[in-house]
C-alpha cells in the first residue's frame, strides 16, 4: 500500500511540476501581450462555445433596422466614411456575380471596402502581414429570411490579440476601430 501511495505522490509531484513549468512558460511568452489580449480571447471563446462556429466568433454582426434598404445602408456607409476621413475603396456586388454564374436570383450580398490610407501605411510599415486585412470590409448581407445584416472582422484581434502595438500606432488603430463601429451602427440605423 505504501508503494502505491508513493507512486501516486511522485505522479502528483511530476504533474504539479509540468503544470508549473507550462504556467511559467505561458507567462513569459505573453509578457509583451496587450493588456486586453486575454479579454479578447475570453470573449472569442465565449462566442465560439455559444455559437459553435469559428466565423461567428471572429466577426462583428449588426442587424439593420426594419425599413432600411440595402441601398440605403450602402449610401449611409459611404457618407459616414467621409465623416471619419475614410476612403471608400470599392463595392463588390457578390449577389450579381452569383446570379451571373448560376443563372438564378441570389439574395443581396455586397462587400464594401474602406481604408484610412495613412494608418494603412503605418500598419504595413509595422508588419506586412497586416496587408491581408486591408482594406477594411463591411459586408451587407440579406439573410435567408430577408433580414439585412452588416458583418465585419472583429478588429480587436489585430489591435489587442497579441504583442502590444507601439502606442502611436495603437491609438490610430483604435480610431479606425471606432470609425468602423460607427459606420456599421450608423448605417444599420439608416443614418446619413
Amino acid at each position: 500500500m505504501n508503494v502505491l501511495r508513493n507512486i501516486f505522490a511522485v505522479i502528483g509531484l511530476l504533474a504539479a511540476l509540468v503544470i508549473g513549468a507550462l504556467f511559467f512558460h505561458v507567462l513569459s511568452a505573453t509578457k509583451d501581450f496587450d493588456p486586453d489580449a486575454f479579454g479578447v480571447y475570453k470573449e472569442f471563446a465565449t462566442k465560439l462555445l455559444e455559437t459553435g462556429d469559428l466565423a461567428d466568433a471572429f466577426v462583428w454582426a449588426v442587424p439593420v433596422a426594419e425599413g432600411v434598404t440595402a441601398e440605403d445602408v450602402k449610401e449611409s456607409m459611404k457618407s459616414l466614411a467621409v465623416e471619419h476621413n475614410f476612403l471608400f475603396v470599392n463595392e463588390s456586388p457578390f449577389y450579381k456575380q452569383a446570379e451571373a454564374v448560376t443563372g438564378e436570383k441570389f439574395r443581396h450580398v455586397a462587400f464594401m471596402q474602406f481604408c484610412d490610407v495613412r494608418v494603412g501605411i503605418e500598419m504595413l510599415n509595422y508588419n506586412n502581414a497586416y496587408s491581408a486585412f486591408m482594406p477594411c470590409v463591411i459586408s451587407v448581407v440579406e439573410d435567408k429570411a430577408g433580414r439585412l445584416w452588416l458583418y465585419a472582422m472583429n478588429m480587436d484581434f489585430l489591435i489587442h490579440g497579441a504583442r502590444e502595438l507601439p502606442s502611436s500606432l495603437k491609438s490610430k488603430a483604435l480610431r479606425v476601430r471606432r470609425a468602423m463601429r460607427d459606420i456599421m451602427e450608423g448605417a444599420a440605423a439608416g443614418d446619413f
